[in-house]
């Protein structure tokens, strides 16, 4: 069934390659560079600019078989931790004909097909807008740009190879004018939270943006913004006709 109930969907997700590589690839490989640093134990305690030097101590004085079985499961559960949480963060897109579920971490969102007039990949984020250039959705994620285009193609969506508004991004910076009022601050307080690697409130600074009608995409820490209003085939100006 597809995301609103109706026909034959299609389904795009990492598969159970990328859960195999998560759960048995980063367990050995935190487990592996464990044992390595376990060996070295010894001389890195002796070595003032590495951090960590008290368990590095530790391992040091212990009988081998505990040293290694303290330093190699140690980076074995975080290996463990890191595959939980790339698990519960991977996007999950089922497309189909009327409408499109976007599922991560439990929660799904649903688009409908008749609001949505683009679809494309902007860097890694997958975004949806509607006839005036608002977004709909913006998820990022890892999966291919081939299969999620062929999966929106295949079911009639409007896929774009690029942002049709890309032009009509700005900047941002502190205090200059032509945002809406409370634009600026929440911007403001949106920069701390990506320099502080605070994404989940980054995310919700972007949708409190939102409600003022304001876009915002990132490119590394760097903010640009635009009205979230942007006609998608905007008529040209007197001097271009």
């Amino acid at each position: 069934m597809d995301a609103q109930g109706h026909g034959t969907a299609t389904v795009v997700g990492g598969g159970v390659g990328e859960l195999v590589v998560m759960w048995g690839g980063f367990p050995l490989l935190g487990a592996g560079l464990g044992a390595a640093l376990t060996a070295a134990a010894g001389w890195l305690a002796d070595l003032p600019w590495v951090p960590f030097q008290g368990w590095f101590a530790l391992l040091a004085g212990l009988p081998e078989a505990q040293a290694y079985a303290g330093g190699t499961g140690v980076p074995a559960l975080a290996g463990l931790l890191v595959a939980y949480v790339g698990t519960r963060e991977r996007l999950t897109v089922t497309v189909g004909r009327t409408g499109v579920r976007l599922h991560r971490d439990g929660h799904g969102h649903d688009v409908d097909r008749a609001g949505v007039s683009a679809v494309f990949l902007d860097g890694k984020a997958l975004v949806l807008l509607d006839a005036d250039g608002a977004e709909l959705a913006r998820e990022k994620s890892d999966l291919a740009r081939d299969r999620l285009r062929a999966a929106f193609t295949g079911h009639g969506w409007p896929w774009v190879e690029q942002d049709p508004h890309r032009q009509a991004y700005r900047r941002w910076v502190a205090g200059l004018p032509g945002l809406p009022p409370g634009g600026d601050a929440l911007l403001r307080a949106r920069q701390r939270a990506l320099d502080a690697g605070r994404g989940g409130e980054a995310r919700e600074l972007r949708a409190e943006l939102a409600r003022l009608g304001v876009v915002v995409r990132d490119e590394g820490r760097r903010q640009y913004w635009r009205p979230a209003e942007v006609p998608l085939h905007p008529e040209p100006d007197a001097g271009e006709r």
